[in-house]
């Protein structure tokens, strides 16, 4: 492995973060790790530190950005109707029998966007009903599992195009090991104190009870009910297997379920969303009683209006989320085309399906008890950024009472 232009200690803190306060990985218990091949420096380590840990097996699948391009470039048309649902089956049947799940990104966000944009969208939608048996049990949070990220070149050159590879890969790395909390001497305290501050956001939240929140700011006036028996959650939380894990390393977020028929208004996104490969910019959408019924963007709308229209419930919402405009990420300035790092910069919604963790008693609820008060499904669940410094957020009581909860960007 060639020299890396980065602190290597901050690398192991990093995996042991992804171990311990990500996973709270338990004695026994198996993992299936996903990574780009670049990625190995942090694969090895968490492999490491997963056994360490006393995983049971640990399990890792890679990918490469070029393989990936490849099958856009020579693969027969019919092949992008397809997937490999052996691969996700497998994947269902050990978190089935209790496997943990990470994901290392870092992969190119816009390597696929000079491809056909219809293929892409073709393979993504095959891609989701394949991986709906295995996606099921994440977003239902049946298990503990979490996301870090691994500083590829690829990714670094997006980001700081002007710099040499190396220049830019250090360069990444720093903002990945600041906002992971990794360039300090104990981060898995460092990750324990701002979980209790996430935990306080969200306790608030829930003693509200809102039913609706009111979004204002430059092309936005959107009010997003909220679910009924809605509950927020941010930080680390505890699965259905009983783990408390964190499920983004990093995380600035308090979050909750918005009801799907309660949706109206305007709203504009304030940061570009990169998207299987592809930059949409300048979103604009128009609710009306839940459903997108105008969507615009400057740049790829396109491939925008294709993930509207990927089933009956990807032009609503399934989460809204609140993070206060002087996150770490967002003073950093730097647009990561990563939604992991792009979402923790800014309050944000997400088309698609909903958490079923974000309901009381959620872990007993059935899907038709989920839809039944407002829960949203679909194949895709889609971030993108609406706030920044002035964005103003009132939550909205049963009675039509508000109470402020955000001034220019920021908790009131």
């Amino acid at each position: 492995m060639a020299d890396l232009p980065f602190d290597l200690e901050a690398l192991d803190r990093l995996a042991k973060v992804a171990v311990q306060t990500g996973l709270n990985l338990r004695k026994g218990q198996d993992l299936v790790v996903t990574a780009p091949v670049e990625a190995l420096p942090l694969l090895r380590r968490i492999v490491a530190e997963a056994y360490k840990a006393g995983a049971g097996l640990v399990t890792p699948i890679l990918s490469d950005g070029e393989m990936a391009k490849a099958r856009y470039d020579y693969a027969a048309d019919d092949s992008f109707d397809t997937a490999a649902g052996w691969l996700y089956e497998g994947m269902a049947k050990a978190y089935a029998n209790g496997a943990a799940r990470l994901a290392i990104v870092g992969e190119d966000p816009m390597l696929l966007s000079e491809c056909d944009p219809a293929k892409v969208s073709r393979a993504g939608k095959a891609n989701a009903k394949a991986y709906k048996p295995a996606l099921e049990k994440i977003s239902n949070f049946e298990i503990n599992w979490s996301i870090v990220s691994y500083p590829t070149v690829a990714w670094a050159k997006r980001i700081f195009p002007d710099l040499s590879d190396r220049e830019a890969q250090a360069k990444l790395a720093e903002a990945i090991f600041a906002a992971s909390r990794v360039d300090r001497a104990d981060p898995v305290s460092a990750w324990a104190d701002h979980n209790a501050t996430l935990a306080k956001k969200s306790a608030w939240l829930n003693e509200e009870r809102f039913s609706a929140l009111h979004f204002t700011g430059p092309g936005t006036d959107l009010v997003v009910g909220l679910a009924d028996d809605h509950e927020w959650h941010g930080g680390a939380s505890p699965a259905q297997n009983g783990i408390v894990c964190n499920p983004n390393i990093p995380t600035e977020e308090v979050f909750t379920t918005p009801h799907k028929d309660r949706i109206n208004g305007t709203v504009r996104a304030t940061k570009p969303l990169s998207h299987q490969g592809s930059l949409i910019e300048n979103i604009e959408m128009v609710f009306k009683d839940g459903r997108a019924i105008e969507v615009r963007a400057s740049k790829g709308e396109a491939v925008l209006k294709e993930l509207v229209a990927t089933d009956d419930g990807a032009c609503s919402l399934g989460e809204v989320a609140l993070v206060p405009f002087h996150s770490p990420i967002s003073e950093s300035g730097i647009l990561f085309y990563n939604t992991l790092y792009d979402e923790n910069a800014a309050c944000h919604i997400a088309l698609g399906q909903c958490y079923s963790k974000c309901f009381l008693d959620g872990a007993r609820l059935k899907p038709d008890e989920i839809a039944a008060k407002g829960g949203n499904s679909s194949l895709i669940h889609v971030d993108w950024m609406i706030g920044g410094p002035q964005t103003d957020i009132d939550g909205i009581r049963a009675d039509g009472s508000r109470v402020a909860i955000f001034r220019n960007g920021d908790w009131a």
